[in-house]
């Protein structure tokens, strides 16, 4: 649920974790042979409540985002999304979601100002990483460095969310036997993001990946949002709910998938060859990458909003003249589903144009799901400091499906 502005005082915030009187009860599936086990069965009214992966399951109060999946809607902190994406920077939006409110023209200086000294502490903090920054995968190089944070402050939001971008962008370079690039404070946080990767940020791919980090700075609990607030409720600290973010949003279920939807666009090739490709790839069992999402039930928001900063690269001259076939590729995949799974709605996610407008910019698939961090980092933040308010640790319960003691009745 959602309400309009973000509420300071404590007993605004209610319903964190579950009731002792009333638990919301976890579906665990027992993989091993089960012909030994004698199964607990819930109680009365014990299994309506009792959802698998916790769907539908409301476990906070929050003022940061809405998720409207039958409307496909996203509205964040009383904004909706498309009023936000490409008309508002990145960094007013993390004062949004910090604040409950779309910052003045001081504060918007005092945003950029603290969001530029968090690159150079980053950048700074870079020879004390150790061999961090040298895994071969992005995510698992995030997860060690940010974990070498020590952030001074209560709060010390600006300078972690800075540091994602700072660190996922020396990754880059370091993989490549390039050494990594100085930020410039004078830039935006997008802009001077690109420009660590790639050398310069041209004005329309910067304004896009601007677009993209507003469009994927906060989304409701999902997963990765999810496991930060279970850490902080614990009473721990930022970077650890941080860390615990970025650990969940490695996963392709998650966070994953833009990489995929590339590959796939890439083999397809041609919009004539689209529905064959997809329908072998139905046949060989596997999902179609980009399409379909846990929340929405029709096409989502976000895809939207990003498909048309994707039309704005092209029509400037800087993208790459894909857009026509990812909107094919669309279609066919979307008549495709409709036909094998009439009962299910199965629309493009915010994964597929985010392939689309990543690679647009001149990032490389690798940090793709990188760069996802370095917008929703700015939500985990504002989540922690939400769950923090609560006082209140997270712990659902978990429905016992093992084998029964020898001698013992179940219940």
């Amino acid at each position: 649920m959602c309400v309009a502005t973000l509420h300071p005082a404590i007993d605004q915030y209610k319903g964190f974790g579950a009731s002792a009187s009333r638990p919301n009860r976890i579906n665990i599936d027992h993989c091993g042979p089960t012909s030994h086990i004698t199964r607990m069965s819930p109680s009365a009214g014990e299994a309506e409540r009792r959802t698998g992966g916790l769907e539908g399951v409301e476990v906070a109060d929050t003022a940061l985002s809405h998720v409207d999946g039958a409307r496909g809607r996203l509205t964040v902190a009383g904004h909706d999304l498309e009023d936000l994406a490409g008309r508002v920077s990145f960094e007013e939006v993390c004062g949004l979601l910090w604040s409950g409110s779309l910052p003045d023209e001081a504060e918007r200086e005092r945003l950029r100002r603290a969001m530029a000294e968090g690159r150079e502490s980053a950048f700074a903090d870079l020879p004390r990483l150790g061999d961090a920054l040298r895994a071969p995968d992005a995510m698992d190089a995030l997860r060690a460095a940010v974990a070498h944070l020590r952030p001074q402050g209560h709060e010390p939001f600006p300078e972690v969310t800075a540091a994602m971008a700072v660190f996922a962008a020396a990754w880059a370079r370091l993989r490549t036997g390039r050494p990594p690039l100085p930020p410039d404070p004078r830039l935006g946080h997008a802009a001077d993001y690109l420009r660590m990767v790639n050398d310069d940020a041209p004005p329309a791919a910067a304004r896009a990946l601007d677009a993209y980090l507003v469009t994927v700075a906060d989304h409701g609990l999902n997963a990765s949002t999810f496991a930060a607030r279970v850490v902080a409720s614990t009473g721990s600290d930022l970077v650890s709910s941080v860390v615990a973010g970025l650990g969940a949003l490695k996963g392709p279920l998650h966070g994953g998938a833009p990489g995929p939807v590339l590959d796939m666009i890439e083999a397809i090739g041609s919009a004539e060859r689209a529905r064959s490709w997809l329908e072998a790839d139905l046949a060989a069992g596997r999902r179609i990458m980009g399409m379909g999402h846990r929340v929405y039930r029709v096409r989502d928001p976000r895809a939207a909003v990003l498909e048309k900063a994707v039309e704005r690269l092209e029509e400037d001259g800087s993208a790459r003249g894909r857009l026509a076939l990812g909107r094919a590729v669309e279609g066919e995949a979307e008549r495709l589903l409709a036909e094998r799974h009439p009962g299910r709605a199965l629309r493009a996610n915010v994964e597929f144009y985010t392939a689309l407008l990543l690679d647009a910019v001149g990032l490389t698939r690798e940090l793709f799901t990188a760069t996802f961090a370095v917008g929703r980092t700015a939500g985990w933040c504002a989540h922690v400091r939400e769950q923090r308010l609560t006082g209140r640790l997270i712990r659902p319960s978990a429905r016992y499906v093992g084998p029964v003691p020898p001698g013992s009745r179940p219940r």
